[in-house]
């Protein structure tokens, strides 16, 4: 498989170094006769150069975090045996569950790429700059994206509350930046004005249900500057992207993730959001038995989310079928409370707990009343504790099992 148009380029912010054709080609030579690779993923070029070499070779990677320490996975998974259609396993366990890989095959791998460079408009002038871990599904999406469109991504490691990253942008002439939800929180802090960087055209978000307030105010800074911002949506068992909200539609749509992605569909079944497309993963592995299994999904993935569709085919996410609690014997929504309150929420015990970034005690009791009272439930039902600042994956997303290991 290839992912690498002819024009497309990486260079790495920092060092000035950029990914040649010689450099995979050395990669590839390293790993001939390899039947899976375990790669360790940071923003370098030497890393793209050893995943893309992988990948022209159809040798399976395992995308590991770089800083991780992964002796366990690797027993687990390692083997010589693998499908022929495997491209590439990304583990996943969201933010509750036991983690797993995600098989994806290379056609489901090419036609995202295909999928989010034309619901994007990604062409050759344009340019990326790594804003979230290229082991993490979204990061590795805008990777695939660019480089299969023949536009240049700028490898940036500092992140978005440094200089560097800012300056970068500037001198890269960046035309596009993908964020998820927190990140979005911290550019509002940080006075973000597209404006500053005029060569921004486009942001991006996903990786996460994005509040409207901090929708229309993105959008609108977008539009006062000339730009764009998309809202996506997806899984990593999708390759990860499923949906896009165009910009000309969030005004009348606030709240949707858009339409499904070109090639794909929604339905709903049993409340459940059910994705019809190229880009579904052949299933999941818990062993090294599994990676030698076929496409066990047919390209239908059931998300394990609640919504529902309008008459022009807009999708609007609702909740997890999983993030469900009990007050009391009643059923809560976990999903509405934490759109309801800053807060997240997870249930145990019979009762909601709730927590709740930087405030104090007193806060805490007043906030327990809100939730009770919003609720219908008495206070007692509902537990409240300060935290500084809440856990997070290396995705953006809360960790609720870290939370819940608090209780």
């Amino acid at each position: 498989m290839n992912l690498l148009h002819p024009d497309a380029r990486v260079v790495d912010a920092a060092t000035g170094d950029e990914l040649t054709a010689g450099l995979i080609d050395r990669a590839a030579a390293e790993l001939a006769g390899e039947r899976l690779l375990f790669l360790p993923m940071p923003s370098t070029v030497p890393a793209v150069a050893r995943y893309l070499a992988a990948l022209r070779l159809d040798i399976p990677v395992v995308l590991l975090d770089p800083e991780g320490d992964h002796t366990e996975l690797i027993q687990r998974y390692a083997t010589d045996e693998v499908h022929p259609d495997l491209a590439l396993l990304l583990t996943t366990s969201g933010s509750t569950g036991n983690p797993k890989l995600v098989r994806l095959s290379r056609s489901a791998v090419l036609a995202n790429a295909r999928q989010v460079a034309e619901s994007l408009g990604v062409t050759g002038d344009d340019v990326a700059i790594t804003t979230l871990p290229l082991f993490y599904s979204y990061g590795l999406s805008v990777l695939h994206s660019h480089l299969l469109a023949g536009a240049t991504v700028v490898l940036e490691r500092t992140g978005i509350m440094q200089r560097d990253f800012w300056t970068a942008v500037d001198e890269h002439r960046v035309t596009s930046l993908a964020f998820v939800p927190y990140q979005y929180e911290m550019l509002r802090r940080l006075r973000f004005d597209p404006a500053k960087h005029p060569s921004v055209r486009t942001l991006t978000q996903a990786g996460g249900r994005l509040r409207a307030e901090l929708m229309t105010d993105f959008a609108q800074r977008m539009s006062d500057a000339g730009g764009r911002l998309f809202v996506m949506y997806g899984q990593t068992e999708a390759a990860p992207r499923m949906a896009t909200l165009p910009p000309d539609r969030l005004g009348d749509k606030l709240g949707s993730v858009g339409l499904a992605m070109p090639g794909g569909a929604f339905a709903i079944e049993d409340d459940e959001v059910v994705y019809r497309g190229p880009n579904v993963m052949m299933g999941y592995a818990e062993s090294a038995a599994d990676l030698v299994r076929g496409d066990e999904q047919g390209g239908v993935l059931r998300t394990g989310d609640l919504g529902r569709l309008d008459d022009e085919g807009f999708l609007f996410i609702t909740g997890r079928l999983k993030r469900m609690g009990k007050v009391f014997g009643v059923r809560i929504n976990l999903d509405d409370v934490e759109r309801e309150f800053p807060v997240a929420a997870v249930a145990g015990d019979d009762r909601l707990h709730v927590f709740a970034e930087g405030i104090t005690a007193d806060d805490a009791r007043a906030l327990r009343t809100k939730v009770a009272e919003w609720l219908g439930t008495h206070f007692t039902g509902v537990d409240v504790r300060p935290i500084e600042a809440l856990p997070l994956l290396p995705n953006g997303k809360t960790d609720y099992r870290a939370l819940e290991a608090s209780l």
